[in-house]
């Protein structure tokens, strides 16, 4: 009697973990916006959820290669011997990025006569054979001296609107050396066209974390 209690107690826990995986995924299956997932996560899993975004320029693991083959409302499903993960592609996008390397200099600090002068110095160096990523380690003026000046891939609205404009808007060849004032702020730069712009794929994903019983 009580091998067979037991039997039937197992099988109830399975049944009832089938049932809540099934309405999982049929839950899933009706999520179309971001809007929609996270309310999602707040009703039901706001602890082992979230959503996140993968850019094919960045992230190279094996997942996201395998992520990036799906369409928008694809699951990918995961099992380990605890655990079920499933991802759902949210969305699908290819915008355009950019990437340059800069030398700033602070008008707060020297006169802008010097940096202009400075400036003129620099790109004849440049012109000379000292590389740009060198000259910006040596003479800029914020942090991102320490990666030879160099952005990263970035989109619009990520950096200073004045120095992203003339990224943007100027039709810059590549290894084109230019010069960008922001006199309202004081800020002054030097930029070298180090990439041509390019178009990058991402994609956004809802990932959910089930236990399995």
């Amino acid at each position: 009697m009580k091998q067979y209690l037991l039997f039937a107690l197992v099988f109830l826990c399975a049944i009832v973990s089938l049932s809540a995986q099934d309405d999982t995924e049929e839950a899933l299956a009706s999520i179309e916006t971001q809007e929609q997932a996270k309310q999602f996560i707040k009703d039901k899993y706001a602890f082992n959820s979230k959503i996140f975004t993968f850019n094919e320029e960045k992230h190279k693991s094996q997942l996201a290669k395998a992520l990036f083959t799906l369409d928008k409302g694809q699951v990918k499903t995961e099992k380990t011997a605890y655990e079920k993960v499933l991802y759902k592609i949210l969305e699908k996008s290819t915008n355009p990025y950019y990437r340059v390397a800069y030398i700033f200099l602070d008008g707060n600090t020297y006169s802008l006569e010097s940096i202009n002068a400075l400036r003129e110095t620099l790109i004849e160096k440049y012109n000379n054979g000292t590389p740009f990523s060198a000259l910006a380690n040596q003479y800029s003026m914020d942090k991102n001296r320490k990666k030879g000046g160099d952005t990263g891939w970035f989109t619009v609205g990520s950096m200073p609107a004045a120095l992203e404009n003339a990224i943007i808007s100027n039709n810059h060849v590549l290894e084109d050396i230019y010069t960008v004032d922001v006199p309202s702020k004081q800020w002054y730069y030097l930029v070298f066209q180090s990439h041509e712009p390019k178009d990058i794929s991402e994609i956004k994903v809802l990932k959910i974390v089930e236990p399995l019983e």
